[in-house]
């Protein structure tokens, strides 16, 4: 029997005569949003069926996995390696700790490669007993939507069926983009950066943001030679300016070329083996890996959504309503497939809510406001709601900004000379606190934390009045008495 959907309050009505449907919901894509609708919406009696493509630790448009981009070959195992790069200079801090470590240290890369494709193999076992347990069919295979009600899923042999679903969720995520420069071909994504088979020993990163600042870290941390080439002042577009400040002069720190305002024209094999990388200001690095960490596309390509009419953007985005709903009415679309916030939790967060919506009679919108986010270069960065510049540009009125730059205990032994800064931005009016950035050890485990009392709508005075913890860096967040500036709203975006 047809199921009855609730949207804006209002039951919809069923037709005079029920259509029979193979499922209620047929799911395109297995990664961490597809499984979260799929499972919840079988916990609310829904019979559902969901297919991905074969496993494989390097995507492609004919492979991926349950677990998808996050689990596989993004979130997951790019953590792995940050831990194992952390290593190198926690040792190199150990000394003045009095641990008498050798001057030489081996790294054994292969051996880390290995631990961690081991791990992302259980976590694709794991993510295939969820749905097995939640009562949910999985398909391996290639899906594609080819009527409003029915789904083709081309099988590994190449055999092609059909199964009808009253509703049709597309999460299909996003993969690497490869900006069009010549010998574009000789260069990897973040996808083959997680699993070369050789650590290089100089590395040039093309791009600013999250995949570009982390891969950067990782590599030094393993003592490889690294550039980063990108295109503003400073990397991290879109971040508190003060914060991108603080990442880049961190990652300098830690032995990083920085290239700003710089992009790559070239790519050309080297006579002597590696790759010649030449940039628009007429620079030639010599590298033997160079990553491409340009941004990613939506996976759209191979739905064949034109030929059943669901509107795209013009980044071949899936359009969607409030509730993720295309517009065609049996066709739904969450995570970064929609390229909305592009992150794994809200894809979660996004698959929830259509699971209430559809099947559990309770519509609900997805909440952007005050979502954390890390990025995990070394030290890492981590921040809730508004940026200065975002809060100058919304907020009526002026804001207090309250900043804290110290030197972590931990470095007054170790001699490392790098400082933490957090930061609160508050309403100068409300006393409300509208944003909060830190960049330094532990910052996204410190942030977590943050991000509920701003999604409680905390004050400024609520903060000064919790007890801290110490001795800690957290307890800073509860101890920023004085404020460092106050700032007018409305002033001019800047173009760092």
């Amino acid at each position: 029997m047809a199921r009855k959907m609730l949207i804006d309050g209002e039951l919809g009505k069923p037709s005079e005569e029920e259509v029979h449907y193979d499922f209620d919901l047929f799911v395109i894509g297995a990664g961490s949003g597809g499984v979260r609708a799929s499972r919840f919406s079988a916990q609310y009696g829904a019979k559902v069926a969901i297919c991905e493509l074969p496993f494989d630790p390097i995507g492609s448009e004919v492979s991926g996995g349950v677990g998808g981009t996050c689990v596989l070959r993004g979130c997951v195992p790019k953590k792995i390696l940050v831990y194992g790069a952390a290593y190198g200079p926690e040792l190199e801090d150990a000394r003045n700790y009095g641990w008498e470590v050798n001057e030489r240290v081996d790294f054994n890369w292969k051996k880390l490669l290995h631990k961690k494709t081991e791990e992302i193999v259980r976590l694709n076992g794991i993510y295939k007993r969820l749905l097995s347990n939640a009562g949910v069919k999985l398909f391996e295979g290639e899906g594609r939507v080819i009527g409003p009600n029915e789904v083709e899923l081309i099988q590994l042999d190449g055999t092609k069926m059909s199964y009808s679903a009253k509703h049709i969720l597309i999460s299909t995520g996003s993969r690497a983009h490869r900006p069009g420069i010549p010998g574009q071909e000789l260069a990897i994504t973040s996808d083959e950066a997680l699993s070369l088979e050789e650590l290089p020993k100089r590395a040039v990163i093309l791009g600013g943001g999250y995949i570009a600042v982390e891969f950067a870290s990782i590599w030094r941390g393993m003592g490889v030679t690294v550039d980063l080439c990108f295109r503003k002042q400073l990397p991290l577009r879109g971040f508190d300016d003060e914060m991108r400040a603080v990442v880049a002069r961190n990652l300098e720190g830690r032995g990083i070329t920085m290239h700003p305002c710089t992009t790559l024209t070239k790519l050309e094999k080297a006579e002597e083996g590696g790759i010649k990388v030449h940039t628009d200001h007429g620079e030639v690095i010599m590298a033997d890996v160079v990553l491409v960490a340009t941004g990613r596309l939506p996976n759209t390509k191979r739905l064949n959504l034109d030929a059943v009419g669901v509107e795209l953007d013009n980044m071949k985005a899936i359009k969607v309503d409030e509730y993720s709903r295309t517009n065609i009415p049996s066709i739904w679309a969450i995570g970064d497939v929609t390229n909305r916030m592009n992150l794994t939790p809200v894809a979660l967060m996004e698959g929830t809510c259509f699971a209430k919506t559809v099947f559990g009679e309770k519509p609900t919108k997805p909440d952007y406001s005050h979502v954390p986010c890390a990025v995990f270069c070394i030290p890492p960065l981590s921040v809730v709601g508004f940026s200065e510049e975002q809060a100058m540009e919304q907020v009526n009125g002026e804001v207090s900004v309250y900043t804290s730059s110290f030197n972590p205990m931990k470095n007054t032994i170790s001699g490392r000379t790098e400082k933490s800064v957090m930061k609160l931005l508050v309403d100068a009016q409300t006393d409300k606190v509208l944003g909060a950035s830190m960049c330094g050890p532990d910052a996204p485990e410190i942030m977590q934390g943050v991000a509920v009392a701003l999604k409680c709508g905390a004050t400024k005075e609520q903060f000064d009045s919790t007890v801290g913890i110490h001795p800690s860096a957290a307890e800073e967040f509860v101890t920023m008495r004085s404020e460092t500036r106050r700032v007018s709203a409305n002033k001019p975006k800047t173009n760092l």
